[in-house]
């Protein structure tokens, strides 16, 4: 397996403290570090951790633990110091994307792993950034993506994202959930060698509308999509009241959730498995996983860091990465 590309994110967050938290480990991934040999050293130093930084050369092993980091090395601009945040380095941030977007390209990489950025002082450095998923959606040049959260125990994507709730409604178009359903179908087959995935889909309103007496939009957008769909070999159960969709009995019954918007999914998703659960991004020529946190300003330097979700987006990314090898084979 090529090395996975994982960028180390803001600078001045913890995403530089978790690779090497992770490095100090004993459990080896095959993964290149992006970010500044600078950074890391100093970095290192200040958490008190003895780790190997080498330096990488594309074609070689790479390996992210055992005390040892492999990095590619990119130039932060600017002095970095840990918690606060400098303009200055937000296109260094963005470098760090485009480099493991050209190895990709190249073939030098399997897939991604992105560390937290923040996207404020991206903005403030007067670049237009909306999000990892975003940017990396328009290099792929793909017209949709899917957000997919995961831990151990469950999966659910999203059919809005972050839209205020005012919006959801307009939003859930029936040809925007068949362009969802369908790359959700396709990627748990294709990246989680699922052979027939079953997905519990959510109604939009409480009990579902309950026969149109508490909303419509089940009625004539949601169960007619499903049922379209349905005819192309799709496995749809629902609409399903989301209050009872996330009990056991009905979890049991599906592979993954497909939630109509942002607050209706991932709650249940973060209370069950928050700091060990993993981003990841559906409809993408090339597998991307992220950690399911922020940069934490307050942590960077200290430590105290949790790596659970870093641990987690790697071991997704490798699953995945093995998966789409064996669907090609």
């Amino acid at each position: 397996m090529k090395p996975l590309a994982l960028t180390s994110g803001e600078p001045a967050g913890i995403g530089p403290d978790i690779c090497l938290q992770l490095a100090a480990d004993a459990q080896q991934f095959p993964t290149v570090v992006l970010g500044d040999p600078t950074l890391f050293a100093e970095r290192a130093d200040t958490l008190n951790l003895s780790i190997k930084i080498r330096t990488w050369v594309p074609g070689e092993p790479a390996a992210l633990g055992g005390h040892e980091l492999t990095l590619l090395p990119i130039t932060a601009p600017e002095v970095v110091v840990p918690g606060v945040l400098e303009p200055g380095n937000a296109r260094y941030v963005l470098a760090l994307l485009d480099s493991a977007l050209n190895g990709i390209q190249r073939g030098e990489f399997s897939g991604m792993v992105t560390a937290p950025v923040q996207k404020s002082v991206i903005n403030d450095a007067g670049i237009a950034f909306s999000g990892h998923t975003e940017y990396l959606q328009a290099h792929a040049g793909v017209d949709d993506v899917v957000m997919l959260l995961a831990s151990d125990k469950l999966m659910v994507a999203l059919v809005t994202t972050h839209l205020p709730l005012s919006a959801v409604s307009a939003a859930i178009t029936p040809e925007k959930l068949q362009r969802i359903c369908r790359i959700m179908h396709h990627d748990l087959q294709y990246s989680f060698g699922i052979g027939q995935p079953r997905i519990l889909v959510c109604g939009l309103n409480p009990h579902a509308g309950e026969n149109g007496h508490l909303g419509r939009e089940e009625i004539e957008v949601i169960t007619p999509t499903l049922d379209a769909l349905r005819a192309e070999g799709l496995n749809l159960i629902g609409p399903l009241p989301a209050d009872t969709l996330f009990t056991t009995r009905v979890l049991t019954q599906g592979d993954a959730v497909l939630a109509m918007y942002h607050d209706q999914g991932l709650p249940v998703l973060k209370h069950q498995g928050f700091g060990n659960a993993v981003n990841i991004t559906l409809g993408l020529p090339f597998v991307r996983t992220s950690v399911d946190h922020g940069t934490a300003l307050d942590l960077s330097g200290t430590g105290q860091a949790d790596t659970g979700s870093l641990r987690t987006a790697l071991d997704y990314a490798q699953k995945m990465v093995e998966a789409r090898s064996a669907q090609s084979a």
